[in-house]
């Protein structure tokens, strides 16, 4: 319990407290920390209060006025400091372990190397605050903001940082060890060397960020905004383990997902080895050949991966297109009836020639105009016509597939599995 000569002094106002205090706390035992312990400072005006090494734990201090106060090494742990102003206070190397500074003001303070671990600091407002070598370790900082904020060197370790605001920050060094930052806003911040093992970042803003240095092992990277930014030399392994660096956060994880787990790289070799993309039409008609192809593909150990083209076509479907030829052995293209095909195949063929491309068409129709322009790249076979599904499946081996294989293996000289 607060010492009730030390409350009343304080009660009276900053001036005769401040005079107390530089007079060297009458009454007061050497040495004897000032004991305010859950003494209750509701709405208190001290701004400017000199409030070095008072202990004020559990304290309610809620919505009070601490602007420009000086609580160097004070003691804060469990205090309500909820909607408090603290703005360009000293908190210095300050004891805060499960402070409540939910919503409160604590602009350009200096909270150098306290210890603010378990804190609530939900909605807070740190903007232009020093917070270097400060330990936040498992801290709530939900919708904080920490703009321009320094964290160099801190411990955010299993901190709660999801929709915080972190633009320009600082964070050289930091300890990000399973920090949550789920649509953080980061456009930057300085992250160099920072440690992201575990951190999940979740649609957050990463654009101009630097990220050089950081150590990413088991980091999880969801659809992130990284323009621009510098991701040279981030780590993906282990501190026990060889190093590895990469530059991109988008493939740090799935690098050491394929260095350490056979199971991926067998994945990975099946797909590029067996994968057959089958491009065409989805009306009733055209599916029913297209189903049939990817039945018979199916039957002799193939992967068909069907696409859809009577979806509206975007720059999503063009990009996932393009990303599927890339993964796979040879492409079917149907060019019966085209309408979305030929954009499609403008956008792999040029590009992609380690990937044959099979046309089929039916005999009755002819090729569409501009199909001449993809004869003239050698990775585009013949387009073989047929009369009916029937007659397409029985010669799909010796008019379909070897010819394609045969192609595959000229321009990449692998076989398939």
């Amino acid at each position: 319990m607060a010492n009730p000569e030390y409350l009343a002094i304080l009660n009276q106002g900053v001036e005769p407290w401040n005079k107390w205090r530089r007079e060297g706390e009458p009454g007061a035992q050497p040495g004897q920390r000032v004991d305010l312990n859950e003494a209750n400072l509701t709405k208190a005006k001290l701004a400017g209060a000199n409030l070095r090494r008072v202990s004020l734990a559990r304290a309610a201090i809620y919505s009070a006025d601490l602007r420009s106060a000086d609580l160097f090494r004070a003691n804060l742990g469990g205090a309500n400091l909820n909607r408090a102003d603290l703005s360009h206070a000293t908190l210095t190397e300050a004891q805060m372990p499960g402070v409540n500074l939910q919503s409160a003001l604590l602009c350009q303070t200096n909270l150098s190397n306290a210890d603010l671990s378990e804190a609530y600091l939900n909605g807070a407002d740190l903007s232009g605050s020093d917070l270097t070598g400060t330990d936040l370790t498992r801290a709530s900082l939900y919708e904080a903001k920490l703009c321009a904020t320094k964290l160099n060197s801190a411990k955010l370790n299993w901190s709660n940082m999801t929709g915080a605001d972190l633009r320009n920050a600082s964070l050289p060094g930091a300890n990000l060890t399973g920090v949550s930052f789920i649509e953080a806003d980061l456009p930057h911040a300085d992250l160099s060397g920072a440690n992201l093992r575990y951190a999940r970042l979740a649609d957050s803003n990463l654009e101009a960020a630097k990220l050089t240095g950081c150590r990413v092992y088991g980091a999880s990277a969801w659809n992130l905004n990284l323009s621009n930014a510098d991701q040279w030399g981030l780590i993906v392994t282990r501190p026990d383990e060889p190093t590895i660096t990469t530059d991109s956060l988008d493939v740090a994880q799935f690098i050491h997902l394929l260095l350490n787990n056979r199971k991926v790289r067998e994945v990975l070799d099946t797909i590029t080895s067996k994968v057959v993309l089958i491009l065409g039409r989805f009306t009733p008609e055209r599916k029913a050949i297209l189903d049939a192809i990817g039945e018979e593909l199916r039957s002799r150990n193939y992967l068909p991966v069907l696409f859809d083209f009577e979806k509206p076509s975007s720059r999503d479907i063009t990009e996932a297109v393009s990303t599927l030829a890339h993964m796979a052995r040879f492409i079917i293209a149907d060019i019966t009836d085209a309408r979305s095909v030929p954009q499609e195949l403008e956008r792999i063929v040029p590009d992609l020639p380690s990937v044959p491309v099979q046309p089929l068409l039916l005999d009755s129709q002819h090729e569409y105009g501009m199909f001449e322009h993809f004869q003239r790249y050698p990775w585009v076979l013949e387009p073989v016509l047929y009369h009916s599904v029937s007659t397409l499946l029985g010669s799909l081996v010796s008019a379909v597939i070897a010819p394609a294989e045969a192609k595959s293996r000229e321009q990449t000289g692998r076989t398939p599995m």
